[in-house]
């Protein structure tokens, strides 16, 4: 027999869960199709869905069933779904309640306004039409940072929540590990004096057939398209999942680069098919979700990466890419589209870096956002410091403001805590997929036939099934059997592209 308890509580969760989904949909439409003008009605809207969902979850009668259910959940397996549940469900509670409801009401009208200031700054190509909105959103998550609360920064109370159990000072120190091995590599591919020429990529891909071309792509490694996702075009691509069965993704697309596309949907269909193979025992549940932020991208990142640049992939989808393609794809190899696809060169552009210079991106960003956020560097002054950080670390400067600090969708509506989830979900990918190869030393050879079943259902098994039930530390020990750690991440890098560029 179900614990009245907490049957009670299973029903607050489900009403929860299904106003956050309601707002996804709103977020969605408002990223896609919504006319601009209504952009303050969508503010408003969003703002009263988070309203009802924070003071229906924050109820002190849910706060009351989660300690008389305390007794319960020591009667159970902490493994168990009744467990893991009133567990985390505890967690989430003791966060939220911290955080006035009129905070959150705010927090999603600033979001809302600052999203339309951030595409007209876009438009305008100038951070100053963008800044008054962003210091908005920087005094809101300086405020609700207060309200979590924390000990050494403001990023740990962020990334507490993105990422249970990590801190601000165990990203530094991930981040000083990749430094190490990272720029001695970025700096041995310069010097080599050897490119791998991406001409193939650079040729005129014109718009529908890019996209039919993705969506083949993430139809065949196991995005379902067949009645529960959909895929769409956006300024900043992003996957959001409305429910189990309607997921949905989307991508830009540049008629001069087949890869910006390509790519970034094999990235989103990773996060999509994470949610779509969730398990549907904890649906309408605080654990009917992904584990943390690095573990989604932990999926995007190896669907996109050590699947979709490997030499196998290529070896399968190029005779497709070639039907949708015949002219632009008509003397090309497997192995010239698998060293194009590979080209290591710094970027200006995040979402379009190299896998070897992707997370000098993502540190400097951390940097900027905990310095901020700390009182150390003011929004005014973002624009000159990223410029700092970007010749820095890559050696570039940005020529304008677009393809600066204007470029991330990210600060349009929270400041704080996001970005480290990309840095760990490339670390989290590179060992899971070791894992995987261990357990399945065939896969590669799979891949070359197009057969991605084998991996698909290794995943499934030790990430999506878990839904949320553990952080992502407990999560990665428990699909490995060790603790995370950048090593395979690092050993996979090495191999890779000391291999393409001849280094020793």
């Amino acid at each position: 027999m179900v614990h009245e308890t907490y049957r009670k509580l299973l029903e607050v969760m489900a009403e929860v869960v299904d106003l956050n989904r309601a707002a996804a949909v709103l977020h969605w439409d408002r990223l896609t199709y919504m006319p601009a003008a209504g952009a303050m009605a969508r503010g408003e809207q969003t703002a009263t869905l988070a309203r009802i969902a924070h003071l229906r979850s924050t109820s002190p009668e849910v706060g009351a069933w989660l300690e008389a259910l305390r007794p319960y959940e020591e009667s159970l397996g902490a493994d168990s779904d009744e467990a893991s549940m009133i567990r985390v469900a505890h967690r989430l509670y003791e966060k939220a309640t911290r955080i006035p409801t009129e905070l959150i009401v705010e927090q999603a009208l600033v979001a809302a306004a600052a999203h339309e200031a951030w595409l007209k700054a876009r438009e305008e190509n100038r951070f100053e039409v963008f800044r008054p909105a962003l210091e908005q959103v920087v005094d809101v998550s300086g405020r609700v940072a207060s309200a979590l609360g924390y000990v050494n920064s403001p990023m740990d109370a962020f990334i507490d929540v993105a990422e249970p159990g990590i801190t601000a000072a165990f990203c530094e120190g991930l981040f000083a590990e990749l430094r190490a091995e990272l720029v001695p590599l970025a700096r041995a591919i310069a010097e080599s004096g050897r490119q791998l020429p991406d001409s193939v990529l650079r040729n005129h891909f014109p718009a529908e057939q890019q996209l039919a071309c993705g969506t083949a792509a993430v139809r065949a490694i196991g995005f379902d398209l067949d009645g529960r996702g959909r895929v769409d075009t956006t300024v900043h691509p992003f996957a959001i999942g409305c429910s189990l069965d309607d997921v949905r993704i989307t991508t830009r697309i540049r008629p001069d680069d087949f890869g910006n596309c390509f790519f970034s949907l094999l990235h989103e269909a990773g996060h999509g098919m994470y949610e779509q193979g969730l398990p549907r025992r904890l649906d309408r549940t605080v654990l009917g979700e992904g584990a943390s932020g690095g573990l989604h991208e932990s999926q995007s990142r190896l669907w996109e990466n050590l699947v979709g640049r490997s030499q196998e992939f290529w070896q399968y989808f190029l005779p497709r890419a070639r039907e949708f393609f015949p002219q632009q794809f008509a003397g090309a190899t497997p192995d010239a589209v698998y060293r194009a696809v590979n080209r290591v060169t710094p970027s200006l552009i995040r979402t379009e870096a190299d896998e070897v210079t992707y997370n000098l991106h993502v540190m400097f960003r951390f940097e900027l956002e905990k310095a901020v956020l700390e009182g150390r560097l003011a929004v005014a002054d973002l624009r000159d410091a990223w410029q700092d950080k970007l010749r820095q670390y890559l050696g570039l400067t940005a020529p304008d403001d677009l393809r600066g600090v204007l470029q991330d969708i990210h600060w349009s509506g929270h400041f704080g805590g996001a970005f480290q989830s990309y840095t760990l979900g490339n670390v989290i990918a590179g060992q899971l997929y070791a894992a995987a190869l261990a357990d399945h030393p065939e896969i590669p050879e799979d891949i070359a036939r197009g057969q991605f079943g084998k991996l698909f259902d290794w995943m499934r098994t030790r990430i999506h099934e878990c839904g949320a039930k553990f952080a992502p530390g407990e999560m990665v020990q428990r699909a490995t059997g060790k603790p995370l750690q950048a090593r395979p991440y690092l050993d996979y890098l090495g191999r890779k592209f000391r291999s393409l560029y001849g280094l020793s």
